[in-house]
């Protein structure tokens, strides 16, 4: 009886003739020849399969790739992208309108006669392109894969024979997508990015026709609104920001409005971001219910930076603390990418009034908010590391401040605000002059008060006017010494509308020159009632 060792051996032995027998030999070199074919189809296809052609105003980039799904992704950066079921695998086809010539756009708004010829010439162009695109598909994934051969194998034969596996392959693979190509599927796209928010950019897509001409009058749509786009991009005041520079998302009163965060993600991915900074109003109550809504900022991929707003509760400003990105302020500081930031939640836990208590003309110090400032400007003074932005939820926390820090954030009112605060006033009591010998002392610091609208739309609240709020936030440009150099106001339409809008202000240049803060001016000064000012939520 045999054993073990000895079975193993004999079966060894078996498999060794038979993987020497000439039929096995055969099919080990047309294995060899398959996998260095379908490699060199890869390596072609993913390297060369690359081309550049106009399509209206636009220089776009196409390329394929191998793919099981097939599809076509078409990328409009910054605002997104749009998926098409356009046919099967296994080739994907992607194009980026990511460079546009200014003066042919510009050419095209102002004429409509040119905007029509560029929509109805659109669909010869991307036919075009894609014709060019799939020879030079074929003709790279050949080539590489019988440079590949030849390497390898060294003899005519295998050489010739991946070659024509390599067209096979190629050509049967864009033989299969040109066959199954769907011109209807246009009329059901799936959008990322700004785009969610924004079907406008394209129109109403699902009302294009099933018919190929009808596309073509939607492409030329895309072709004329997009440009229209871009061309107003292309106006914003001049700002290079280096490699150094550092890129903060301000945000403010999201209100429990899921489609905030889809928004925040994408201009994050977009613009770069390092950080989000949140100045309060997260949710709408407070309720234990809502802590859910925070496990979104996660998912963000950055720091999140957040104080508490007056509808934020205690247990809201916990569930922030849990994920593992945020960053936490209540009288705290914390240095991100060599930024520092200093804050403070709001005192008052009010989710249910729409008004905040007047303060006593007689003593406006008495208010909890005004207290709350001073605190963290007390916080700042103490600092071991310089404040670089100090952020409160509700701006009347901010007078204190003034002199102490460069730029203050805030939110509250649902409506951006550029204000400077009022200078600290003088030390009332008589001083005998400063003699020659003694020291100059410095001017307070110019403290700048930014005030986000509503990234959330106010939530419900912005359903209760006429028109719905819009959603907002600020994209904040820090050069290396840490000042502010820049900032991108972006508004999407509220609920119900679909435009999106994006300023760019240069600090000192382009803004316009910031004034002082009505509500928060009459916050600090006796003998005005700040109840007079409209209160925010």
């Amino acid at each position: 009886m045999l054993t073990m060792n000895e079975k193993i051996s004999r079966a060894r032995a078996s498999v060794d003739r038979t993987w020497q027998l000439p039929w096995a030999r055969r099919l080990r070199i047309w294995a060899a020849v398959v996998a260095v074919s379908l490699t060199g189809v890869f390596v072609g296809t993913m390297l060369f399969a690359q081309s550049e052609i106009a399509v209206g105003p636009f220089r776009a980039d196409m390329s394929i790739s191998p793919s099981i799904a097939g599809g076509t992704e078409v990328e409009i950066p910054p605002l997104g992208a749009l998926h098409l079921d356009s046919h099967d695998g296994p080739i994907h086809l992607k194009v980026n309108l990511g460079s546009l010539d200014q003066e042919r756009t510009e050419a095209l708004i102002d004429d409509p006669t040119a905007i029509s010829a560029a929509g109805q010439s659109a669909v010869d162009d991307v036919t075009k392109g894609v014709l060019q695109l799939g020879l030079r598909a074929l003709g790279a994934a050949i080539v590489c894969a019988l440079i590949l051969a030849a390497l390898i194998f060294r003899n005519i034969r295998r050489v010739a024979a991946a070659g024509v596996l390599a067209l096979v392959v190629t050509g049967g693979s864009l033989g299969l997508a040109a066959g199954t190509v769907r011109p209807d599927s246009i009329s059901e796209p799936r959008y990322e990015g700004l785009l969610v928010n924004a079907p406008a950019v394209v129109g109403d897509a699902r009302r294009i026709a099933d018919n190929y001409g009808r596309y073509a009058d939607q492409l030329q749509q895309l072709v004329s609104n997009v440009s229209r786009i871009y061309t107003t991009v292309s106006t914003l005041p001049v700002f290079e920001p280096a490699s150094n520079t550092t890129r903060i998302l301000h945000v403010s009163d999201l209100h429990l409005n899921p489609t905030s965060w889809g928004v925040i993600r994408t201009v994050v991915k977009q613009w770069d971001i390092d950080a989000v900074v949140d100045t309060g109003d997260i949710v709408d109550w407070g309720s234990n219910a809502e802590t859910s809504y925070v496990s979104n900022i996660g998912q963000l991929g950055v720091p999140y930076v957040y104080v508490r707003g007056n509808h934020d509760s205690m247990a809201i400003q916990a569930a922030v603390a849990r994920q593992k990105n945020a960053k936490v302020l209540d009288n705290t500081t914390v240095t991100i990418n060599g930024l520092t930031f200093a804050g403070i939640g709001d005192p008052e836990f009010t989710p249910d009034k729409s008004e905040n208590p007047p303060v006593n003309a007689d003593d406006p110090t008495a208010s909890p908010l005004l207290a709350s400032g001073e605190r963290l400007a007390t916080t700042i003074r103490g600092a071991q590391t310089k404040v670089d932005v100090a952020l409160v939820h509700d701006p009347a926390m901010a007078p204190p401040l003034s002199g102490v820090v460069p730029l203050v954030l805030a939110g509250h009112k649902h409506k951006r605000e550029v204000s400077v605060l009022a200078a600290p006033s003088p030390a009332t009591s008589p001083s005998p002059a400063p003699s020659p010998s003694a020291p100059v002392t410095e001017a307070p610091q110019k403290t700048r008060l930014l005030v986000e609208g509503s990234s959330g739309g106010a939530g419900l609240r912005g359903l209760e006017n006429e028109e719905p709020t819009p959603l907002t936030m600020s994209v904040l440009y820090f050069d290396e010494t840490h000042a502010l150099k820049a900032y991108d106001d972006i508004q999407l339409g509220g609920t119900g509308e679909q435009n999106v809008t994006m300023q760019r202000k240069v600090v000192g240049k382009d803004e316009p020159e910031p004034t002082t803060n009505p509500s928060v001016f009459n916050a600090v000064t006796p003998g005005i009632n700040p109840s007079s000012v409209p209160p925010g939520r």
